[in-house]
């Protein structure tokens, strides 16, 4: 049961940090097609959290763990940081990637070292091919 909650902790936050990136991002992008791109894996990532949150009930009635105002504040400094030296499309696709790849190494680790149920599972392979799905979509921008 404990790995169960873990998982799903691990996968909220990792949805957190990139919809706390993202939605950093998005307003500094002012290409079309990007900006697009970056609202729909936004909007993915939020749907992705919402289900995460409503499965997590199923194994506790502890509130899920979301990214604190530390981390927020070091993903906008760290994103503020990059962009600030070079704001192209090119840049910022490659910093997205970089923490996309971040999230699908940990939620690669969970699926490999965690035993889960079988519902848990499955939303942790969802979040994984989700990640993997848009490193691919956002390659098309380096």
């Amino acid at each position: 049961m404990d790995n169960n909650i873990n998982t799903l902790d691990e996968l909220n936050k990792g949805c957190c940090m990139g919809i706390d990136a993202l939605s950093f991002t998005i307003e500094k992008i002012d290409e079309e097609k990007f900006r697009e791109l970056l609202e729909k894996q936004l909007h993915e990532y939020q749907v992705l959290s919402d289900k995460i949150s409503d499965l997590y009930q199923e194994y506790t009635d502890s509130s899920i763990h979301e990214t604190n105002i530390m981390e927020k504040m070091m993903t906008w400094y760290g994103i503020n940081k990059d962009v600030v030296l070079d704001k192209s499309v090119s840049k910022v696709a490659d910093l997205l990637i970089n923490g996309t790849n971040m999230g699908v190494i940990e939620g690669q680790k969970l699926l490999n070292n965690k035993t889960m149920d079988k519902k848990v599972h499955k939303i942790c392979k969802e979040y994984v091919k989700m990640q993997q799905s848009y490193i691919e979509k956002l390659k098309e921008f380096l």
